[in-house]
């Protein structure tokens, strides 16, 4: 008996080194250079172990690349073409888009699902839509993040910014000095952004710390051992998650966020509700608030679950990503008074101009210093450390005389921290530097080395909501605070709820000193 489980176990082991190691000759048979992989973990060992920030891994391989355009690395069992090369980027991404134009299939569902299940509203998100299907939804979701329209969600991002802000004069009314968690100050802020703009909530998570709308974020963006575990095999095991119908994401939290979506837009349809937010975008693009302009614009029927999930992403997104964005400009203005203190000057003398008045959509965006603050945060703490894109059909490269093929399937990964840490086009990169971004600097950044959002046509679809609420938020708080190193200010990093974005480990502190 002990000798046939030792047989079994041994089988069962081989048959799991073959599947482990079968792709680990994938560039070496392509003749392209790379990084030997670790069996199953591939060169991602340190993130799945939690050992070591994603960042700090992509930054390491991008530098490991030498010389080399196209540079091997393995994410798990998934060989990915590391692209370090700004000509190469600018032909995947625009010219010979249509060989690119999809993100991996890890979570897309398609027009044959059953679209009343909801157990994977990720796959059919903006983000995780493929070929006609996401050109669809990225036409009927573009008219929500145009200019004219995010100058009317400012409206409602400009409310919750200044109760924010009131909430700390109001806890700290008598102290001129306060030490806080710019975490979870950013990310309470965050979500009632979203809640205002996305679902047509009012909530107030600085007064009510501990209201559904929250918790059910929370638990949505917060990665537990067993997630981390799920996510590891929805890379892993494609095929068996599809049978199997595996949850990523909370049961409970996910049912929350449908049954909220829907009953709203049930709401507003009963009692002819207009509100500019997301919600009534998307009624206006499935027909149920009927114009001129949707119904000429229609251009297919969107399922409940299509509709649902597009909210769902947008919270997933927003929720983390905008909030470790201000947290990474907060700890730099820290980090950098010179920088505070010309950015206060510009903050001083919008507030005069506006002559006690509210602060308005054209004022933020004509703060040309506070922008360039902004750009040098995502330059040094980009909101995506990498972008990917799946082959769609064959296409070969000529890389230096080198003949370099893409087959259909294969992936690539464009390494955005490894280019905006690289001193070929950022000199001193570790440095943080505005002035980059000034009118006279800005013309010399190499196109295609610069892309916190990515690039193309599959670029972020609300990078500029998210701009326009970190700098929002950062306004009010510069207003009247000065931000100074408290005692808990370190910030290393640690792997987010995305497995790709960066966030600051077990909280971030800064003191905020009250301006006289």
């Amino acid at each position: 008996m002990l000798w046939e489980c030792l047989a079994l176990f041994a089988i069962a082991a081989a048959l799991f080194y073959l599947w482990a190691s079968a792709n680990n000759d994938f560039f070496k048979n392509r003749g392209i250079a790379y990084e030997k992989p670790v069996l199953y973990f591939g060169n991602m060992a340190g993130m799945f172990l939690r050992k070591r920030a994603m960042f700090d891994i992509v930054c390491d391989l991008y530098t490991k690349g030498g010389s080399n355009k196209f540079f091997g690395i393995f994410e798990q069992r998934q060989p990915l073409f590391m692209v370090r090369d700004p000509d190469l980027i600018k032909q995947i991404t625009i010219k010979d888009f249509d060989h690119f134009i999809n993100h991996r299939n890890v979570f897309a569902t398609s027009s044959d699902d059953d679209p009343h299940d909801m157990s994977n509203l990720f796959g059919s998100s903006l983000f995780s839509m493929r070929d006609a299907r996401w050109k669809d939804m990225r036409s009927t979701l573009s008219p929500a993040f145009t200019g004219s329209k995010m100058r009317q969600m400012f409206q409602l991002m400009n409310q919750v910014a200044k109760e924010a802000v009131d909430c700390l004069k109001q806890e700290g009314s008598k102290v001129q000095e306060n030490e806080m968690d710019m975490k979870d100050y950013c990310t309470r802020f965050t979500n009632d952004v979203i809640a205002s703009t996305a679902f047509g909530l009012q909530v107030n998570s600085f007064k009510d710390r501990e209201n559904t709308f929250y918790q059910m974020g929370k638990k949505l963006t917060t990665f537990s051992f067993l997630q981390n575990i799920k996510f590891m095999l929805f890379f892993a095991l494609k095929s068996l998650n599809k049978i199997l119908k595996v949850e990523l994401f909370d049961k409970k939290s996910t049912q929350y966020f449908v049954r909220l979506v829907l009953d709203a837009m049930k709401y507003r349809q009963e009692h002819n509700i207009v509100r500019p937010d997301m919600i009534n975008m998307l009624m206006e693009a499935r027909g149920i608030i009927q114009t001129e302009k949707t119904k000429a614009s229609a251009v297919r029927e969107w399922s409940d679950r299509d509709i649902v999930a597009q909210c769902f992403v947008f919270f997933f997104a927003g929720f983390e990503t905008s909030a470790v964005l201000m947290c990474f400009t907060a700890h730099e203005l820290m980090e950098n008074q010179d920088v505070q203190q010309k950015l206060y000057e510009e903050v001083q003398q919008v507030d005069q101009d506006l002559e006690g008045k509210e602060l308005t959509y054209e004022a933020i965006m004509g703060m040309k210093y506070m922008d360039q603050v902004v750009n040098e945060v995502l330059r040094k703490w980009p909101a995506a450390i990498a972008v990917d894109r799946e082959c769609n059909k064959d296409i070969t490269f000529d890389v230096d005389g080198q003949k370099v093929e893409v087959k259909k399937g294969d992936v690539i990964w464009l390494p955005t921290c490894g280019f905006h840490r690289d001193p070929k086009y950022f000199e001193n990169p570790k440095k943080f530097d505005p002035e980059r971004f000034s009118d006279e600097n800005k013309e010399s950044i190499q196109p295609f080395t610069y892309f916190p959002f990515g690039l193309g046509q599959r670029n972020c679809i609300g990078s500029r909501f998210a701009l326009l609420e970190a700098k929002a938020v950062i306004y009010y708080l510069l207003k009247d605070y000065r931000f100074a190193p408290a005692k808990k200010s370190c910030v290393p990093l640690e792997l987010s709820s995305s497995g790709f974005q960066l966030s600051p480990k077990g909280g971030f502190w800064i003191k905020l000193v009250q301006r006289n």
